[in-house]
């Protein structure tokens, strides 16, 4: 039983070991093609209407309401110390610092790293990606890198819109109402939240934003099996994508402390 478990185990790390080493090719075939011409701008423009424009309202949605119960929480929380007065810096330091940016890349992708997959998937198995190679047009120089240029260039933007609507949702609670005083509320933000806060939330939002569009580039060309096979690597997708999200953030955290 135990020789089974262990040989198990050392399958998957090996496995796992094996797919991070792909995944890490693949990007340096991107870094490669990245600086070389020709260069498609307005495939550039398009991937970033895709992974940033149409994530504005789920992006904007989450973050008011994860301000809103953070705010309610810590609320409770901090009157048994009487310190209510610290709700809006601790919604403020959550959001910049952690919470923005982690749920507006969960969010990106589930909606775009998972549609990522499944269209590159789809020109694999139908073999359109072969097509491109055939006509002298380099896949990852034509597909993946405009996609990973976008995420690397929108994930920071979001970010921006997440803290916001988050620090308003932990407003909209705190002041209007569970009656903390406004500018007490607004004081304690501008006393504590430092300029560092926000550029370390939006280092991490870039990085989480190359992770998540690589794992769809990934993932889409490995696929293989037809139309049941692009659904594999679509699911696949989006869960290492939200491991590896999760996982490098607390080693950029503790990097950044």
């Amino acid at each position: 039983m135990f020789t089974r478990f262990f040989e198990w185990l050392g399958a998957g790390t090996i496995g796992m070991v094996r797919e991070m080493g792909r995944m890490a090719l693949l990007f340096v075939d991107v870094c490669a093609w990245m600086v070389r011409p020709p260069f498609r701008f307005r495939l550039l423009f398009g991937q970033m209407e895709f992974v940033g424009v149409r994530s504005l309202f789920v992006v904007a949605l989450t973050s008011l309401f994860t301000g809103m119960v953070l705010a309610l929480q810590t609320y409770y929380a901090f009157r048994l110390f009487s310190a209510e007065s610290l709700v809006g810096a601790t919604v403020a330091l959550s959001m910049t610092r952690e919470l923005g940016p982690v749920i507006t890349a969960l969010m990106v992708t589930g909606r775009a790293g998972s549609a990522i997959a499944a269209e590159i998937g789809t020109m694999r198995v139908t073999e359109q990606v072969d097509a491109l190679t055939v006509m002298a047009i380099n896949p990852v120089q034509y597909l993946a890198v405009p996609r990973i240029l976008a995420g690397f260039a929108m994930l920071p933007l979001l970010t921006v819109l997440s803290d916001f609507v988050g620090m308003v949702g932990g407003y909209l609670v705190g002041v209007k109402m569970l009656g903390i005083n406004s500018g007490i509320f607004m004081n304690k933000i501008y006393e504590l939240v430092e300029l560092e806060d926000i550029y370390n939330g939006l280092v991490k939002a870039a990085v989480f934003g190359v992770i998540l569009t690589l794992v769809g580039c990934y993932k889409g060309f490995g696929t293989h099996g037809g139309a049941e096979g692009v659904g594999r690597s679509t699911t696949e997708a989006v869960v290492l994508s939200s491991v590896l999200i999760l996982s490098s953030d607390y080693v950029l955290t503790a990097l950044m402390m």
